[in-house]
């Protein structure tokens, strides 16, 4: 999987980390990584695009959850806790609603139906208008 970052202005600045290639457990962490590298330097609002992901596991989607709880200032699950990791997913999404800071761009149909599956369309926006997804922030 690659990682891209790029900035987009909307009313506010917004951070796009695009992801190509497939997000699964050989490389999810450095989702969280590149998350965290961004958090310190001061990034609150970040669009995943997604156009070029062309799948994601479970361990992804655990990386979409960390990122999302740092750019809302929390600490996330240490994602080595495997399942305990993944099922505080819900737990904590329940209790706050959709995420205002990281939202979801563009995912390949393939893709879409995984996050679907799983109910991350619940708890995360998803935008295939670049423009639109930017100015939501």
């Amino acid at each position: 999987m690659n990682i891209s970052v790029s900035q987009k202005q909307g009313r506010v600045s917004v951070t796009v980390i695009g992801l190509d290639g497939r997000l699964d457990g050989q490389n999810y962490q450095e989702l969280i990584s590149k998350g965290q590298e961004l958090f310190n330097s001061g990034v609150r609002d970040v669009l995943l695009d997604l156009t070029d992901l062309s799948y994601i596991s479970s361990a992804g989607m655990v990386a979409f959850h960390n990122v999302a709880l740092l750019m809302r200032g929390e600490t996330p699950p240490n994602p080595e806790q495997g399942w305990s990791a993944y099922r505080s997913m819900g737990q904590s999404s329940n209790k706050s609603g959709t995420q205002e800071h990281f939202k979801l761009f563009n995912p390949q149909t393939e893709v879409n139906h995984i996050l679907d599956m799983v109910g991350f369309n619940t708890i995360f926006d998803i935008y295939t208008d670049i423009d639109e997804a930017v100015n939501s922030y």
